[in-house]
This record gives structure tokens, sequence and C-alpha cells, in this order.
């Protein structure tokens, strides 16, 4: 297994490349903008990308979806569908494609690249759809913008709740075991890391 990361787009989110390379696959995480540069570092991994993962619906996230399907039209697309809008209303929230490309996830699903498996977890708080994508076996958690190192992601937006947030770090919290956490902002952290010194962790597990 292998994670490529690339920061791109004006909040300078990190996108993810998640690599099976015995396989040659990959997964594209969270593709908030600049498709040309993500195209350039999946190139670079030597894997094909096999299907978009979307952590939450918010703009800078997903603005680079449009992109990659233009060069890979086949890949299915995954959100949450509490972070899927008709347009009305809805510009926080991602915009419905068709159904080639459309697909949902929740709780407990599990999907697999190559011989890699992602279980779905879902993480409200920041966005009413927003999840977390632990790859079993591997130690690894991306955490979207659920969990920030030493921080978490904003509550303020439509759809966001910080109790709900609170709850959902909370259930991070209490994952058996170390991960190493790729955040959709920021430096990656790592779970001891977060459970002794996260504020707002530590305020979710004592509740």
């Amino acid at each position: 297994m292998k994670v490529l990361s690339l920061m791109v787009g004006p909040i300078m989110t990190n996108c993810y490349i998640l690599c099976d390379e015995d396989a040659r696959v990959c997964a594209v995480i969270d593709p908030g903008d600049e498709p040309k540069r993500i195209e350039a570092m999946i190139a670079s991994s030597g894997c094909t990308p096999v299907m978009i993962l979307l952590t939450h619906g918010h703009f800078d996230h997903c603005t680079g979806v449009a992109g990659l399907l233009e060069t890979w039209p086949e890949l299915p697309v995954y959100i949450h569908q509490g972070d899927v809008t008709d347009g009305m209303g809805g510009e926080l929230r991602f915009h419905r494609l068709g159904e080639k490309n459309q697909r949902y996830y929740k709780e407990g699903d599990k999907l697999t690249v190559g011989g890699l498996t992602l279980d779905v977890l879902e993480t409200p708080g920041h966005s009413t759809g927003s999840v977390c994508l632990l790859v079993e076996g591997q130690g690894v958690l991306f955490a979207g913008d659920t969990l920030f190192r030493g921080s978490c992601g904003r509550c303020d937006f439509p759809g966001g709740d910080y109790r709900a947030m609170l709850k959902s770090l909370a259930r991070l919290g209490k994952l058996e075991g170390q991960y190493t956490v790729y955040p959709g902002h920021d430096s990656a952290t790592d779970m001891d890391f977060e459970r002794k010194y996260n504020p707002y962790m530590k305020q979710g597990m004592n509740v």
C-alpha cells in the first residue's frame, strides 16, 4: 500500500491517492481542484484509478471531480447521500451526477481497491454526510474535515452540528489501536497524539 498526497485549490485541500501497488490500482480521495495536477500524480503512481471517494460534499473537496471524469468517464464517485443536493440552496454540497457515476455509501459499507478494504464510518458534524475511511489492517484513516491535527472541522456551515462532531471525534478516539490519520487539511497526524492532545477529541470522549 502507498499513499500519495497533493494540496490543491485555494483552501489547500489534501487530495490523496490510495494505491495497491501489487494490483496497480488506486482510489482518488477528495479531488478538491486542479484535476490536471491530480492526473499527473496518478500517472506518477503507476496505478490506474478505479474510484473517486469523497469524505463530504463541500466544494473544496470535490471541484476536481468533473475534470477527472473527462479523463476517466466510467469512474464511480462515492459520497454519502446526506451531502448531495439537487441544486436548490445547496451551494456547499455536492451536485448530483448521472446514474453512470453516482454512488452512495453509508455506515458499514466496505469498498475494495485491489487487495485493500476500506470501511465507511459515518462521522457527521462538519457536514451532515461526512464520513471517514478506514483501511483495514493498514492502520490508516482518511478523516476528511472531521479530525485535524490538534483540532477538528468547522461546524458553523449549513449541516454542521457541534454536538454531532464531538460524538464523531469520540468514536474515532475509541477505535482500537494506532492509526496514521490523513486529514482534509494541514499535516498528517496519528491517533495516539490526538487522544492525548486534541482538546475537541478529549471533550467528546469525556461527554
